[in-house]
């Protein structure tokens, strides 16, 4: 397999690291799907050896700087991960192939590097479920044990994971080079960025073609948060060092999904303030996305406030596209046009009743598109807690019933991954190394918008006040 590491050429961006050697891994999880896209058709050994970086003992540690929780910290780093290289499909994309939980970098600051079977387990799930669910996102190739004890808040089997991003280009990495004042090295990354994710911009120059990289970012910022907000994802950690420009979701730490409806619905450990809640993962794109802007404004042959202002009116865009995006998809979910009656009003009163009453969000909009599409009677709370807004719902809908249905079918999964779900396949790896509940989640979350009747138990919600207790941690 040839790899290349496309970031060796931009300032300090890219330092050499060596992988740990770890004496005994073994494959636990592999990605037969994702390698097959990827072109990969390795025997068990070779396998083994990619996947614990064994193979590769050349790699690299990616510095970026970021602003954790609002607060700037100018380095930062790959502390346990390493790049392997990039490897070019059969349709001549190229992704990269990272490794972590493959040893200390000259990133760690004190750690070991290494990572529990836990997160590894918790990424794998979480991230084939984001792909299934089309929400744009890094992938999991596979899950290695290294044979090692991670020692966290108690002993556990170290793994390895091996990301697969279509770039590991992040906000904090411009950040970095921006702090470093390396004018040279940001052109630089900003031609990758176009060359890798916004190619259509390559014929721009100058200040155009700044400006037009900053609006198609912000574009597909809109974009994956309108996603996570329609399969009711909560990321918990929206740093700027965890925002790629491509508009992929990366860092399924201290991630979780949405149960009882509730914007301000909070489950990260180290989210004391409510930053990151459901409902404000908008306005914290918004925010990441200026930081994003400042990194580009020595860039531009315009004077510096000049240049702030021309950022500044794109960024104040940002609102009424998202709004105009966010509409568009509760529409979707609930089967409306923007031609229809009252539609923005049923929206929100239905968003009024699912937030006052803590209606599962992801059963609820399940059960509307089973009802408009074969008549399946609701369950009775539903029925209760909705009233008269049902029989107000379903009058425009009636007016266009085959296209509304699509659209709710395309927009509400039947399944997810619940939290209670995930977290007892993450017990049993961490108690046996194996979990007979993974191959069934995994089986219906790859396909979520069809509930095959052996996968009805995994619609079940936690039990009634299970979320208030239930945390999310980093996996550090």
């Amino acid at each position: 397999m040839k790899l290349n590491n496309p970031y060796a050429h931009i300032g300090a961006l890219s330092h050499s690291a060596k992988v740990r050697q770890f004496s005994q891994p073994q494959l636990l999880l592999w990605n037969s799907a994702l390698a097959k896209t990827l072109g990969l058709n390795e025997d068990e050994t070779t396998k083994a050896q990619l996947a614990s970086g064994q193979s590769h003992s050349d790699a690299y540690a990616l510095a970026y700087a970021g602003h954790q929780f609002g607060n700037y910290v100018p380095l930062l780093g790959d502390g346990r991960a390493h790049l392997l290289g990039a490897v070019t499909d059969s349709q001549g994309l190229s992704w990269d192939l990272q490794l972590k939980g493959s040893g200390a970098t000259q990133f760690t600051r004190g750690g070991d590097g290494l990572c529990g079977i836990g997160p590894a387990v918790r990424e794998f799930i979480m991230s084939e479920a984001l792909a299934a669910l089309k929400v744009p996102t890094t992938r999991c190739l596979s899950v290695t044990l290294s044979g090692e004890t991670v020692m966290r808040q108690q002993p556990s089997a170290g793994a390895i994971v091996t990301r697969v991003a279509s770039s590991h280009i992040r906000v904090g990495s411009f950040q970095f080079l921006a702090a470093q004042q390396d004018e040279q090295g940001l052109a630089q990354l900003v031609e990758l960025t176009i060359k890798r994710h916004y190619p259509e911009l390559a014929e721009l120059n100058g200040d155009e073609r700044l400006l037009a990289l900053f609006g198609a970012v912000m574009d597909k910022q809109i974009e994956l948060i309108v996603h996570w907000l329609r399969i009711g994802f909560i990321h918990g950690v929206m740093n700027t060092d965890n925002t790629l420009v491509s508009g992929e979701t990366i860092d399924y730490g201290p991630c979780a999904m949405l149960n009882g409806f509730d914007f301000g619905r909070v489950f990260s450990s180290i989210d004391r303030t409510g930053r990151y809640a459901f409902g404000n993962q908008p306005q914290i794109a918004s925010w990441n996305l200026a930081r994003f802007a400042e990194t580009l404004i020595d860039l531009f042959s315009l004077e510096r406030d000049q240049a702030v202002a021309e950022l500044t009116q794109v960024l104040g865009t940002f609102g009424d596209k998202f709004n105009a995006a966010l509409k568009a998809m509760w529409l979707q979910k609930l089967g409306l046009l923007p031609e229809d009656g009252d539609a923005e009003a049923l929206v929100d009163e239905l968003l009024g009743m699912m937030q006052k009453q803590q209606l599962d969000y992801t059963n609820t909009f399940a059960a509307l598109t089973d009802y408009s599409q074969q008549g399946t009677e609701l369950p009775d709370h539903l029925v209760s807690a909705l009233g008269d807004w049902l029989a107000r719902w379903q009058a425009p809908v009636a007016g266009h019933k085959e296209q509304s249905v699509a659209l709710m079918i395309a927009a509400n999964p039947q399944v997810i991954p619940r939290n209670h779900r995930v977290e007892e396949v993450i017990a049993d790896f961490e108690r046996q190394g194996h979990s007979d509940k993974l191959a069934p989640l995994l089986a219906a979350i790859r396909n979520p918008y069809h509930l095959a009747p052996e996968h009805a138990y995994l619609q079940q919600p936690p039990e009634q006040g299970e979320d208030d207790s239930y945390q999310t941690f980093c996996g550090t």
